[in-house]
């Protein structure tokens, strides 16, 4: 579920949801803004799916928060 496998495309893996996440989170946003970006996305699907791609974007430093909004950890 995390990764893609050979049963799992990349699209219903939790990678492939985070890099539609980041392709959206273009500026800083707030949760509820950025959840309005993307949930009528097939790769997101429900607020739960989307919950756990931010668990795994926090967890591998992809983004973070800073005074109660999201945006890309610079590299």
């Amino acid at each position: 579920m995390i990764l893609p496998t050979k049963h799992i495309p990349l699209g219903h893996s939790l990678f492939g949801a985070g890099a539609a996440v980041l392709r959206h989170l273009d500026a800083p946003r707030s949760v509820s803004s950025l959840w309005e970006r993307v949930r009528l996305m097939p790769e997101i699907g429900s607020f739960p799916r989307f919950i756990l791609v931010l668990d795994l974007l926090f967890s591998i430093d992809a983004i973070t928060m800073v005074d109660g909004v999201m945006q890309r950890r610079a590299t």
